[in-house]
């Protein structure tokens, strides 16, 4: 989880709580790819992708909630909306999602081309690399992402004030 809260200021119930962890569901899916059927990777797909939804619709009604003048507030609303759904979409499920499921491939791969070790215990040793390499992969997928958007889509939205979505 990110940092907490200052003192005073409301909790985010998707960014500072345990459904922050819904999130990486589908990680915990790609990881276990190997010893679950694939409708078990689908259903962590589903989780997270709800939690994005989710998070998106919430800082929509947040922004729509702001006190101001009504003429900004449509797009205000759109800005929030838009971006967290495709920072979350992004940071949260697309590509940790993908590297997650590299790394579990090579790895059996490289277990399996290297090593005598019985299949069920090369796939254990790869589920458990795709759980040990998922706290190390969070903070660089979330920072490139801010890059990605602070270099692309952000630079389209008005002049109102600039969500962040991180």
């Amino acid at each position: 989880m990110s940092e907490m809260p200052p003192r005073g200021a409301e909790r985010d119930l998707f960014r500072d709580t345990w459904v922050r962890y819904l999130g990486y569901a589908n990680e915990v899916g790609e990881a276990f790819r190997s010893l679950v059927p694939a409708a078990v990777v689908w259903l962590s797909y589903g989780v997270s992708s709800s939690y994005v939804l989710a998070d998106a619709i919430d800082k929509g009604k947040k922004a729509r909630d702001m006190p101001s003048p009504e003429a900004g507030r449509s797009t205000r609303v759109t800005v929030a909306v838009v971006d967290t759904f495709m920072w979350q979409a992004l940071a949260s499920v697309a590509i940790p999602g993908f590297t997650i499921n590299r790394v579990c491939a090579a790895s059996l791969y490289v277990l399996g081309t290297a090593t005598r070790w019985p299949l069920a215990v090369r796939k254990w040793t790869t589920t458990a690399l795709g759980l040990l390499v998922i706290p190390i992969i969070i903070h660089p997928i979330d920072r490139s992402v801010d890059f990605l958007l602070d270099s692309s889509l952000r630079k389209l939205y008005p002049s109102v004030e600039k969500p962040s979505s991180s």
